[in-house]
């Protein structure tokens, strides 16, 4: 089943909690749906939570997240310092983190990692979302990686071009550290984006696609 989003949204400021493993996960997962919902939906609040940033890539997760944010009524920032790649085996303090959340956020709408992305970092992630959030919203967003483990998703997210293209710009400017990767690319990033507008019901040039387990229509 494909689903166009939003599928029932009040009309007023929402809590939007979104989660990511590394330093440039969430934007590409879901920055176009942020901006888009922080259109929308003015004044919401956004908590931003990225659970591997150190250093340089502590700046950068920051300095994006707040670039992706201006629209958003109020902003909680976090930036963990758990060990990249390693999120498995550190699964005792993860959990521990992840129980705090609830008293940081109570989200109308989650966005974290695909359930079968096949790095291990967003596994633990999304497994631990919804041990923490039984009864969310939640939406599993896609990365693009050497891995080859984009699916069928079953929701999309229409975008405008402009909102395609600012995406793609906050990345680019956002992520210095990243460019030297064969695949932080904006052919990259709009090809995804393309591909998943030719398979959304809006006839939009791009849009995002995510993962929706479980929808309550109210």
């Amino acid at each position: 089943m494909k689903t166009s989003f939003p599928i029932q949204l009040a009309r007023r400021g929402l809590n939007i909690l979104c989660i990511g493993a590394h330093a440039d996960d969430i934007e590409i997962g879901c920055g176009g749906t942020i901006l888009k919902l922080l259109q929308t939906h003015p004044g919401s609040r956004v908590a931003w939570v990225v659970l591997t940033a150190r250093g340089d890539r502590k700046k950068e997760a920051m300095k994006s997240a707040a670039a992706f944010l201006p629209g958003a009524g109020s902003t909680k920032i976090i930036t963990k310092s758990f060990r990249e790649s390693y999120l498995p085996y550190q699964g005792k303090e993860v959990k521990e983190y992840f129980d705090t959340l609830p008293r940081v956020i109570d989200p109308d709408l989650i966005f974290t990692h695909y359930r079968h992305d096949l790095h291990q970092d967003h596994r633990v992630v999304c497994e631990l979302t919804w041990n923490t959030y039984r009864r969310h919203q939640i939406l599993e967003y896609e990365i693009p990686k050497y891995d080859g483990d984009l699916g069928q998703p079953n929701l999309y997210v229409p975008l405008t071009d402009d909102l395609g293209r600012e995406k793609v710009r906050l990345l680019m400017e956002g992520f210095a550290t990243q460019r030297s990767k064969r695949w932080f690319t904006e052919d990259i990033f709009y090809g995804l984006l393309r591909i998943r507008g030719i398979e959304s019901p809006k006839l939009t040039r791009y849009a995002e696609a995510f993962y929706a387990r479980k929808v309550a229509i109210e």
